[in-house]
């Protein structure tokens, strides 16, 4: 068998042996056949613990690292998280009660959202778990709840600055949103809650996600820390945890470069000289999803026809935007591009003509990858869809048209 070999291009954290691509030491081809179907996702352990590993190393010490279980949050892989970070940020009741049955300490699990139901609301005060509130009103419910509970509830306050990120995939503050309590109004509520029966947990500061560039991410930061600083100025109360946010992208689509981390970590540890004070007393917690997990997982689907059209060629297969609704560019792209996409069986083939991907589906919107050049392809090939961890099959319409659900498996 010849040796596992660095998969080039952009997804130089896979390997490939023998024309086969490697998750963790498995082929693809065994993967199939050890889940007993195609499509399905795969993650890889080793990619996952190698990313977050690297990313404490640069991170300042006083800075502590939560995984946003919205990403992914396949059981296993929120067990596997729950050995490495520090927290999770959950945005539901189900991802609550998913995070409340890990090892991660109930201390360590916040819960973030705009709507959130009476039921939620209940059920968190229940756990003890912090809870993110985002409008004044929710706020009121809260006390309620809490009072009627005969629980004290731990309460933070998503803030909504005047400032965004810039360059950002999405961008969650600045101006109008949906998002948060405006921040000229967040040292009254401070106060508030600390007059109440209620435990004041921090604030929570999140601008936006998957953003590449580190002179946006170095600014917002900035803006970040400056703003904490004032609302506690103002208020008079310490918040003992300021969740500044997450916002690391991954590059998707040609042209796009990893994200340089290190000046964006080296401006960190210098917020935390500069706001000695606020470090002091308070911890600073970065919350991160896609950029943990993103780059580790595939998706895998099957060639079942080959067929030509006035000039073209279409490779159909039987996965598609049911089960990967982002990678077919309906998740957000305004002018759809293509993830990066290999013939997984054949992964040291030479190229030949361009040919498009398509799903199964009765959709033209059913894309997988639109003119790309890649090996010469049979029924039966394995297609795969790289940067495939987050957003995957938690955010596809897995039910649109009754085709069978995809399988997920973390090794």
């Amino acid at each position: 068998m010849n040796k596992e070999k660095p998969l080039h291009a952009n997804n130089t954290l896979f390997n490939i042996c023998d024309d086969q691509l490697m998750i963790n030491g498995v082929s693809t081809t065994q993967i199939a056949q050890m889940v007993g179907q195609t499509p399905y996702y795969a993650y890889d352990k080793s990619i996952i613990t190698s990313t977050i590993s690297t990313l404490k190393k640069k991170l300042p010490p006083a800075i502590k690292l939560h995984y946003a279980i919205k990403a992914n949050p396949f059981v296993p892989l929120i067990h596997f998280m729950s050995n490495l970070v520090d927290g999770f940020d959950v945005a539901s009741k189900g991802e609550m009660l998913q995070a409340l049955q890990t090892t991660m300490p109930i201390a360590h699990i916040s819960f973030a959202g705009p709507g959130k139901t009476n039921d939620e609301l209940r059920s968190a005060i229940a756990s003890g778990v912090t809870l993110n509130v985002e409008s004044e009103t929710e706020l009121l419910r809260v006390e309620k709840h809490s009072s009627a509970l005969g629980i004290i509830a731990k309460v933070a306050i998503r803030v909504n600055p005047a400032f965004e990120l810039k360059s950002s995939g999405m961008k969650m503050t600045g101006g109008a949103k949906p998002f948060g309590i405006d921040s000229e109004n967040v040292a009254t509520l401070i106060r508030y809650i600390d007059a109440s029966a209620m435990h004041y947990r921090g604030l929570h500061i999140f601008s936006g996600s998957q953003n590449l560039n580190p002179d946006a991410l170095i600014e917002v930061h900035n803006n970040t820390f400056e703003l904490a600083f004032e609302l506690q100025q103002q208020s008079g109360v310490i918040a003992p945890t300021i969740n500044i946010g997450g916002g690391f992208g991954i590059p998707y689509f040609p042209g796009e470069q990893h994200l340089d981390i290190t000046p964006v970590c080296d401006n960190l540890a210098l917020l935390c000289d500069n706001f000695q004070q606020l470090v002091k007393h308070s911890e600073i917690v970065m919350e991160l999803g896609r950029y943990l997990v993103g780059p580790a997982g595939v998706y895998v689907s099957e060639v079942v026809d080959i067929k030509q059209s006035r000039g073209e060629t279409f490779v159909v297969t039987n996965g598609g935007l049911h089960h990967h609704l982002s990678n077919s560019g309906n998740f957000g792209q305004v002018i759809r591009k293509n993830y990066p996409v290999a013939v997984a069986n054949k992964m040291l083939a030479p190229t030949q003509a361009a040919v498009s991907i398509v799903g199964p589906l009765c959709t033209p919107l059913d894309i997988l990858a639109n003119k790309v050049v890649l090996p010469e392809m049979v029924v039966g090939d394995l297609v795969v869809i790289f940067q495939s961890g987050a957003y995957g099959a938690c955010a596809s319409p897995q039910q649109f048209l009754g085709h069978p659900n995809v399988v997920e498996i973390l090794l």
